[in-house]
């Protein structure tokens, strides 16, 4: 058994025969698939024999983390969609499709944190007014 070979190999698989295009770039895919494995079993290795930990729990924790990252940057990107386009903010049901989320999903999906967050990475204030944006909260108080 070689556990953090294969961790590495579920976590950057092999591209398929045929899924590359252009076609001849394949070889440059698995190329870089296997040089992603070697880096990431050498950070595994380092990571469990300093933690004294199981590599499979590390990488778990770790795709775990990755995880919630996603769903935090979900979260921004829904409130630039509906927060920051002035009159015309994206339709929920086109969020919905885009991100995998219900309407109702959606509406709660963020809050002035993730507004907050997009105002400092755009640098300009949302543009709509709504109950969840922390300028109008400002303006009411």
């Amino acid at each position: 058994m070689h556990l953090i070979g294969d961790i590495a190999a579920i976590r950057y698989p092999l591209p398929a025969p045929g899924s590359v295009t252009p076609a001849d770039l394949y070889f440059d895919a698995c190329e870089q698939a296997e040089r992603l494995r070697a880096e990431e079993a050498e950070r595994l290795e380092a990571a469990s024999e300093g933690l004294d930990a199981d590599p499979l729990l590390l990488a778990l924790e770790d795709a775990k983390a990755r995880k919630a990252a996603a769903d935090a940057e979900i979260r921004r990107l829904l409130a630039y969609g509906r927060e920051f386009h002035g009159t015309r903010p994206y339709h929920l049901d086109t969020l919905s499709q885009a991100s995998g989320m219900t309407i109702s999903g959606i509406r709660t999906a963020y809050g002035t944190g993730e507004i907050e967050a997009v105002e400092h990475a755009v640098r300009r204030e949302a543009d709509r007014r709504t109950a969840k944006s922390p300028t109008k909260a400002a303006h009411d108080g």
